[in-house]
């Protein structure tokens, strides 16, 4: 007989994605699930040790500890990390040899959390590769608990986690000023054991709303959304800064703002890190998912890398950097992938690998990117659509019969043609169609935009 109350068959299907587990607390994600999903990670992974760590919504604290019950109940020992980031989370699955588990819902709004699971040395977890399996488990009988309960204990992670991303990223060279936009998410404890670290004589590093607080009380943490970067780009401006950093909720993803309070395209910390990889590692492949404006392949390629496209999605960007053993990955999203760093995605890696290339310089971060900088993109539009499908069969009957253009089903739908291209995909979450859109200049983007949209919405 399937659970009942907030481990009803709907509920369960609705909150485990392609990715992760997230949802509502509590109606559809409690302290119950969380323990039923400790035992189930432990019973598909076989785990001997799991590592947990939590974020800081008002939730996070009490489910980390109900998933670490249902895993020592099933036999397996669970060191808690306390508050972390999600790469820091993934720094101890790689540095301990654990598998791990995070409690975040990352950039969603207070009323989420959600699990974000690993296996040792940050392997990650998604629909095919055992959540899928978890889920069913979650759905059936209550376990039986194992012969021998696992011990819980504690370990502090943050000072080797700082030491590590250090050791990967050093920042050397002229004084940097650094207005640093934590949105009262994990940064606000990782981005000051790490500048702290990097010493005043690196880095003038000027906090902006550090404060640990789930609630999000100044703006969402998702840097993604241009109306939160609003201020960040004012305080870099007053503070007449070199740069500002975005982080979102969970800090695995980083967002850059120039000295002109410009915002900065992910693509283009992609280009630039994959040349500083390939630098250091000639000739290796660099990984870019299929919404990378073209001039990060067109880059890797010139520095004589070998540029790797993949679908979005994280759990697909580190498959595809095992089996081309590629040094770096980005994604629009900005999220940054490091072989050194497990093939796991860190934030604050990206973001010290940006300050290392501008601390080498005595040019101003607008002028180093430019090099990396060639067609004008969209970003991402979002579309709230009832039939996902009949809109992408209309999009590929209008553009599949014109001369010149090629499709590409990857991922949703590419169109992609000499002087544009655009990606329709469906949001794994949400109800949405997300349209990414590049061209040679910015009438030709514009117009393609436009016209997609009006097909999209029409």
């Amino acid at each position: 007989m399937a659970p009942s109350g907030s481990l009803d068959e709907t509920t369960i299907n609705a909150v485990f994605k392609a990715y992760d587990v997230r949802g509502t607390v509590p109606d559809q994600i409690d302290e119950e699930l969380a323990r039923r999903v400790g035992a189930a990670f432990v019973q598909v992974t076989g785990a001997p040790t799991v590592v947990v760590g939590h974020d800081m919504r008002p939730s996070s604290p009490g489910m980390a500890g109900a998933f670490a019950r249902g895993a020592a109940d099933q036999g397996a020992d669970v060191v808690l990390i306390g508050l972390a980031s999600t790469d820091q989370l993934y720094f101890a699955s790689g540095h301990l040899g654990h598998a791990g588990a995070m409690f975040t819902a990352s950039h969603n709004p207070a009323q989420y959390n959600g699990i974000k699971m690993c296996r040792a040395h940050a392997v990650p977890i998604g629909t095919d590769t055992g959540l899928s399996e978890i889920r069913d488990l979650v759905l059936g009988p209550e376990p039986a608990p194992a012969p021998r309960t696992g011990n819980i204990s504690e370990h502090d992670v943050l000072t080797a986690y700082a030491a590590h991303v250090l050791s990967l990223a050093p920042v050397r060279g002229r004084r940097l000023k650094v207005v640093v936009d934590a949105g009262n998410g994990m940064a606000g404890l990782t981005a000051p054991a790490v500048f702290e670290r990097l010493g005043s004589e690196a880095v003038d590093m000027v906090p902006l709303y550090f404060e640990l607080d789930g609630t999000f009380p100044n703006h969402e943490a998702n840097p993604i959304d241009p109306d939160t970067l609003v201020d960040l780009q004012a305080r870099v401006l007053a503070e007449q800064a070199d740069v500002g950093l975005a982080f979102d909720g969970d800090a695995d993803r980083c967002f850059l703002v120039d000295e002109n309070g410009r915002a900065v395209s992910p693509s283009t910390i992609t280009a630039l890190i994959a040349d500083r990889e390939l630098a250091r590692v000639p000739g290796s492949a660099v990984i870019h998912n299929l919404i990378t404006s073209k001039a990060v392949p067109e880059i890797v390629a010139e520095k004589g890398g070998t540029p790797v496209r993949t679908r979005v999605g994280h759990s697909y960007i580190k498959a595809t950097m095992a089996e081309s053993d590629a040094v770096f990955g980005g994604e629009h999203s900005g999220h940054f992938y490091f072989r050194d760093f497990w093939r796991a995605d860190s934030g604050m890696l990206a973001a010290l690998h940006a300050l290392a290339a501008l601390a080498e310089t005595d040019q101003p971060l607008s002028q180093l990117l430019a090099a990396y900088e060639r067609y004008p993109m969209s970003g991402e539009i979002n579309s709230t659509v009832a039939d996902q499908g009949a809109v992408l069969a209309r999009l590929e009957e209008t553009y599949g019969s014109q001369d010149g253009v090629t499709l590409d089903r990857l991922d949703g739908l590419t169109v992609d043609a000499a002087e544009w291209w655009f990606n329709v995909r469906a949001s794994n979450t949400e109800p949405l169609l997300r349209l990414n859109v590049e061209g040679k200049d910015e009438a030709t983007m514009t117009r393609v935009r436009d016209e997609v949209l009006a097909l999209i919405r029409g």
